[in-house]
């Protein structure tokens, strides 16, 4: 596999990082110029100071304030060539968008990423997940969310970081969504209807289902409930998803000619999915969200070797290893049985799907073989959904699951029932499972409210809650809680964290990325002191560099791509011939022509690439005048370069000719007497090297329109190759 590569005439511009960066539209990545049109033509000898192992190409990521961007090489995209030199290979753009600001931007001089004021984001950041990748040109954006931490304009992603003016839809080729929660997709009608895109949208086939749905239950509370402005509207939710592409798992899907992604399983929740972003040979994982250890109703996550320049991978849970799933079980019925047996009520706030259906069949369960009494509620539809969502998407839950579901459906529940509002003022002990989990809203939130002034009762929180919410105040300690009006809320109920989050742990995080074998890993959707642990550990055990970027810092990463170019048999034997036997763990140097056609490379012979292109070879002969002074003779003159040279130039081959001159290679070195002065010698240093000049038929110019089947571009290069 060649590690090094071509060069071209023109030497490579500066690629200076300019804030806003414009994104290169459909328009100009149509507008290329021709790849023909691309020709240098460059002798190169072996000791051609380019005939030499090609520098490190930097990769530059660049983080603007929560939308971060990441800027890795693609593979080699050819309309590159009359840029910049074959080493200056195009990047990768990542970003992780921030949220909009409320009120005016703080933005000075130049809209440097250091002048902005607001530093939240997905980098170093839990919620609002929204990250672009940008490969060659094909800008890709992976999740649309919204933070469940703010009631105002700062839930969404601020989207003028892709462009100022014009439709998003001229800067983007596609959006990827992981999952159906809201921190995920949350704000995705907002950004196709409100913001404005019409390309096309990428998601599997339950998120597909399950997205609307939920989309609409938020926006009930949000402007129906709480009477907010500037919300999409529920005909917007249905607009959105008609641009929806589902995806299978596994397919590849061919976005266009060079752009192509592909969903792996990813456990978490019903439906998600890991996607492989590629153009080329580069490509990039997202993970979303993502759970290694199967559960009651949904399978682990899985991906194969597929090495990518770049994983980026979640770390909410970066520095927890939990304990086994069968303790973390029996903690949890204890709690609740222990609640229940001295007359408290329990909170269980949940997400609609997921955690909701593992919990529920977990209890049922317990209380069929306990035959407790005390009665189960859920929020309404919810197991209505589940059984309709899971047997419609039955090959995405587990294998159990599968087995029986045809014998016995398992969200089918005989001591849980559907909750009604009267029931929360009931007196004696009841378990209630309540939407949304984090209980930022809902009725979770109304629940939480009426019985946190007993401390009989109990709030169990089964999966993270990000800051801001109620669920994150209530789990970091405080007990007196400024609710809407101004009204404070004295905590006096029982708060339990018992984690049966969906969300990989630092083991999962691991094993993935071993799985993976990534060049790079990048750390999102996490906190920046447990982000910095986990990074330190991906870097000792796999030897790969390990980003976790904060808003408004930039990163270089170099590289060094590897472009693969087909040898010629005949080159290959000749330039074997010539040498001593390869060792295999060094790299050799070959010489020959690199031709380009058909976005291919190969390395011929000079004499095979001139037939080909059907150039006459010229052979023009240097010489080079040394005078010296030295009294002896031409053929004493001559022996003493002869034994300098062969003393200096050991590995090569140094020759003393009968008629007294001497080679080295190529080289020819001659002595002569001066014609006027008899004390001063002449030494006469000669060289050959063959020109490609001139033509044969007809005038050709590289790149024109009806060149047949000749090669559209050649390149001269001294290539390292491992025989």
């Amino acid at each position: 596999m060649l590690s090094s590569v071509v060069h071209s005439q023109n030497s490579p511009p500066s690629l200076p990082l300019q804030w806003p960066s414009p994104w290169p539209t459909r328009a100009q990545h149509a507008s290329r110029p021709a790849i023909g049109a691309l020709t240098p033509l460059l002798p190169v000898g072996s000791g051609s100071p380019l005939a030499t192992s090609a520098p490190r190409c930097p990769r530059t990521w660049f983080l603007s304030r929560g939308f971060c961007r990441v800027l890795l090489p693609a593979s080699f995209p050819l309309w590159h060539l009359s840029h910049r030199s074959l080493l200056n290979s195009p990047v990768f753009l990542l970003l992780l968008l921030p949220q909009i600001l409320a009120g005016q931007w703080e933005r000075g001089g130049h809209g440097r990423a250091s002048d902005w004021s607001s530093h939240t984001g997905a980098g170093q950041d839990v919620g609002r997940s929204c990250i672009l990748v940008s490969i060659a040109g094909k800008n890709v954006m992976l999740d649309c969310g919204m933070h469940m931490g703010f009631s105002d304009d700062r839930r969404f992603p601020d989207f003028s970081y892709i462009t100022r003016s014009g439709r998003l839809t001229d800067f983007l080729d596609c959006v990827i969504i992981s999952h159906f929660h809201l921190d995920h997709c949350g704000a995705l009608p907002y950004f196709s209807e409100m913001v404005g895109y019409d390309g096309p949208i990428y998601m599997t086939q339950p998120t597909q289902a399950i997205c609307p749905i939920l989309l609409e239950d938020y926006r009930k509370i949000a402007v129906d409930k709480k009477g907010e402005a500037n919300f999409f509207t529920s005909q917007m939710i249905k607009d959105c998803m008609k641009k929806v592409v589902a995806v299978h798992l596994h397919q590849t899907v061919q976005v266009d000619d060079e752009l192509e992604i592909k969903a792996y399983y990813a456990g978490h929740v019903l439906g998600a999915a890991m996607f492989q972003i590629k153009v080329g040979s580069e490509s990039v994982v997202y993970t979303g969200d993502y759970n290694m250890t199967p559960d009651r109703h949904l399978g682990a996550a899985w991906i194969d070797k597929c090495r990518p320049s770049l994983l980026i991978t979640e770390s909410t849970y970066a520095t927890t290893i939990r304990d086994s799933k069968r303790c973390r079980e029996r903690d949890f019925l204890k709690k609740v049985h222990e609640t229940v047996e001295r007359g408290g009520k329990v909170l269980i706030p949940v997400f609609a799907l997921g955690r909701a259906q593992e919990l529920c069949i977990l209890l049922e369960t317990f209380w069929e073989r306990m035959d407790l009494k005390a009665p189960i509620y859920f929020s309404t539809g919810l197991t209505e959904k589940a059984n309709h969502y899971y047997k419609l998407f039955i090959p995405w839950t587990n294998q159990k699951i599968r087995k029986t579901f045809v014998q016995r459906n398992m969200f089918e529940f005989k001591h849980i029932k559907a909750f009604d509002r009267a029931f929360a003022d009931s007196p004696g002990p009841m378990v209630v499972f309540a939407t949304p989990g984090m209980l930022h809203a809902g009725q979770s939130l109304q629940i939480f409210r009426k019985w946190a002034g007993n401390e009989k009762n109990m709030v169990i929180m089964p999966g993270y809650c990000v800051q801001g919410t109620v669920g994150h105040k209530i789990l970091s300690g405080q007990r007196k809680l400024e609710m809407e009006g101004r009204q404070v809320l004295e905590v006096k109920m029982q708060v339990e964290y018992m984690s049966f989050s969906a969300h990989a742990d630092a083991k999962g995080i691991m094993q993935l990325v071993g799985q993976a074998e990534p060049e790079n890993v990048l750390l999102v959707h996490g906190e920046a002191k447990k982000m910095e642990f986990l990074k330190q550990k991906i870097e000792q055990e796999f030897r790969v560099n390990c980003y976790m970027p904060a808003n408004g810092e930039t990163v270089t990463l170099p590289t060094s791509p590897s472009i693969p170019v087909g040898i010629s048999l005949g080159l290959l034997k000749r330039e074997m011939a010539q040498g001593l036997l390869p060792d295999a763990k060094k790299p050799r140097l070959l010489h020959g022509t690199l031709i380009m056609k058909d976005s291919n490379f190969r390395l011929v012979s000079s004499e095979q690439a001139l037939k080909e292109l059907g150039l006459a070879e010229h052979q023009l002969r240097f010489t080079c005048r040394v005078h010296l002074h030295d009294t002896r003779k031409e053929q004493e003159m001559a022996m003493r370069v002869y034994n300098h040279l062969k003393s200096v130039l050991k590995d090569h081959c140094v020759q003393h000719l009968p008629d007294g001159s001497v080679t080295v290679e190529s080289i020819l070195v001659q002595a002569a007497a001066h014609s006027e002065d008899p004390g001063t010698k002449v030494l006469l240093v000669s060289w050959t090297y063959q020109v490609r000049a001139g033509l044969v038929g007809s005038p050709y110019h590289p790149g024109q329109a009806g060149q047949g089947d000749r090669p559209t571009a050649l390149l001269a290069c001294g290539c390292r190759t491992r025989s």
